[in-house]
């Protein structure tokens, strides 16, 4: 597959889908308030071009000044701008999010991703292009140390990706941010708030960058991209994520133990995923599909043989599992008769 295409979950072809687990999106979503103010949206005008209003707004949320705060088209078009502000190779903790390699191509950058975090971090350079982590990292759940972030900060232009870090708690969060103080900070709350079609996200600059904002089209925050990330900022909404947090980390820690009593690896996360290892995709993923479940095959990861899941809820958990069990019982099965 072209390195240009997209790859991202959420998108199962071919058959009827009943489980889609593929996204890390809340399971328990959308948040009715939220959903609300999106229905509500008024599409018969154009939204402010500069986003005055919800930039404060979100600035207020941040304690951070207005003009630190750029809003985009999800996460993937706030990644492309970055990379187009700053010239030279981009680098990532990974494996990771698979935006980072392919904004990369497309602005035709040299690129490399790095496993070992100190590594990283001592990879960084002032002037150098920019590095990415994602906090918690999307697939393997890891939990990079919070003065590992400040320090691959301190010695470049560094993105934290912290698309993950409202399904952890307040303590991992709060710390989180603050080691990212002097990196851009990027939100992108539709996963959160089960919103996923939604395209909408935001990015706290270390500091004012007055072309960063420009760098993307024209309004390319609609109506109901505005509407919705004002409403992320509501008592209601935080009420409703409170709430959430609990539930999807129990069910999370659950159904991990399940897939453990089976004999199956599982790479946990602080948030609501988890990676599980079932074997080889070409046989898993129709199999799964066939049973209605699909999950997020992360080869393009570099994690052959693993899947990330948001972890189901209990009345979906039984047949989830038993999908899962059966899915590589056959891989298994097909590859001894191979052998």
């Amino acid at each position: 597959m072209s390195p240009l295409i997209p790859l991202h979950g959420g998108c199962p072809r071919g058959r009827s889908i009943r489980h889609d687990l593929s996204t890390n999106a809340n399971q328990l979503g959308p948040c009715p308030s939220v959903l609300a103010e999106v229905r509500a949206a008024d599409f018969s005008k154009y939204p402010d071009p500069e986003y005055r209003e919800l930039r404060a707004a979100l600035a207020a949320r941040h304690e951070v000044s207005p003009e630190r705060v750029v809003v985009g088209a999800g996460a993937s078009e706030l990644i492309l701008r970055l990379v187009r502000r700053h010239a030279g190779p981009v680098r990532v903790l990974g494996p990771s999010f698979s935006e980072y390699a392919r904004c990369a191509r497309l602005e035709e950058r040299a690129y490399s991703e790095i496993t070992d975090p100190a590594t990283f971090a001592a990879t960084q350079r002032s002037d150098d292009g920019i590095g990415f982590a994602c906090w918690p990292n999307n697939p393997t759940g890891d939990a990079w140390p919070h003065a590992l972030i400040a320090e691959a900060a301190r010695r470049g232009l560094l993105a934290v990706d912290l698309a993950y870090a409202p399904f952890c708690s307040d303590h991992a969060r709060a710390h989180s941010e603050k080691a990212a103080t002097n990196a851009y900070r990027l939100y992108s709350p539709n996963k959160t708030f089960g919103l996923t079609g939604l395209r909408a996200a935001y990015l706290i600059m270390p500091r004012p960058d007055e072309r960063l904002p420009w760098l993307g089209a024209s309004w390319s925050v609609d109506a109901a991209g505005v509407r919705f990330l004002h409403a992320t900022l509501t008592p209601e909404a935080d009420a409703w994520l409170a709430a959430c947090r609990p539930v999807l980390q129990e069910r999370r820690s659950h159904f991990a133990e399940q897939l453990r009593i089976d004999g199956i690896e599982v790479r946990e996360s602080p948030a609501n995923f988890l990676l599980a290892r079932l074997g080889d995709p070409s046989l898993v993923v129709p199999a799964l599909e066939e049973r209605g479940v699909a999950l997020r095959d992360a080869t393009s990861f570099g994690l052959r043989g693993w899947f990330r899941l948001a972890a189901p809820l209990a009345d979906a958990a039984d047949e989830v599992l038993a999908a899962i069990l059966a899915a590589r019982a056959e891989a298994q099965a097909a590859y001894s008769a191979a052998r």
